[in-house]
């Protein structure tokens, strides 16, 4: 492994400082638990890495804010939400996608703001957090930005986040009667990479959906809001027919991508099965 420097700022801002310096090798670590596979297959060698595990401990805390909403620190890690009382009754969806996100051991070291900043398409939880309408917020030289969720990412293993910026918190609005469930599809085992995940997030009376947001992962190079299966749901009742035209339009508007979990119209067919299952089981919980 060729040397690098490794520098432990004290505060959030000072670690931006220190990124801030037009240098491509200056990047941020967190649980590590992305940039170290990185370095050790070789496609990656840092000249200099910030560590964010000595900045303020506001950006690991989970609270609720004054207006209702979920606070979560970018350095929370993916246990800490696992095992949070507060995720596990505000957004219960989270805490279940959590438990089959690669292992505890990984779970136990991987922050939130790592997670999502890798932006690998396969990830569990930018797909969920992005059908709860989730906001990012990023600071960098010039101060803090808020931006919704899935305008983070820009492609493949890319985001739209600066050069010396780092996301500082993941706000979750207040849910409400929001009904919403995460399944996905692996070719082992469950806690495997998906070869696709499905995100819902529904208001509904009864079995009449009223709004919804489905978010894929996995299925294509960024996640994918599908906006014309939402729209083949508002004030529809579910019955077999709905979902059909539901899971069609899925289908058919999804970019969807082949890689070694499954070719492209492997992941069609999985979006038609996924997103009907996905629509139905958020229809059959109880108000949350």
């Amino acid at each position: 492994m060729i040397p690098f420097e490794l520098v432990e700022p004290r505060t959030l801002r000072e670690a931006v400082a220190l990124l801030d310096t037009g240098e491509p090798m200056v990047r941020p670590i967190a649980g590590g638990t992305a940039v170290m596979l990185m370095m050790k297959m070789g496609v990656f060698q840092p000249s200099r890495l910030v560590s964010l595990r000595a900045i303020e401990k506001r950006y690991s805390e989970i609270a609720i804010g004054t207006d209702g909403e979920l606070r979560i620190g970018a350095v929370a890690t993916l246990s800490a939400l696992e095992r949070s009382p507060l995720i596990k009754r505000h957004a219960p969806v989270v805490a279940q996608a959590l438990r089959t996100l690669s292992n505890v051991r990984v779970r136990n070291v991987a922050t939130i703001g790592g997670h999502l900043a890798h932006a690998d398409p396969h990830m569990d939880l930018p797909p969920v957090l992005i059908a709860l309408g989730a906001r990012v917020s990023a600071m960098s030289p010039n101060g803090v930005r808020t931006f919704p969720l899935e305008a983070l990412y820009a492609g493949y293993l890319e985001t739209t986040l600066a050069r010396g910026e780092l996301i500082a918190e993941v706000t979750i609005p207040r849910q409400n009667s929001t009904r919403a469930v995460y399944l996905k599809c692996t070719a082992r085992s469950a806690d495997d990479w998906p070869a696709l995940g499905v995100a819902a997030a529904l208001h509904a009376d009864r079995d009449v959906v009223r709004s919804a947001r489905l978010v894929i992962g996995a299925a294509t190079d960024t996640p994918a809001r599908l906006t014309a299966a939402e729209n083949a749901l508002r004030n529809a009742r579910v019955d077999d027919a709905v979902l059909r035209l539901a899971a069609d339009a899925a289908a058919s508007e999804a970019k969807v991508v082949s890689d070694q979990h499954g070719s492209a119209a492997y992941k069609k067919d999985l979006i038609r099965v996924y997103v009907a299952r996905a629509v139905r089981a958020a229809c059959q919980l109880r108000d949350s």
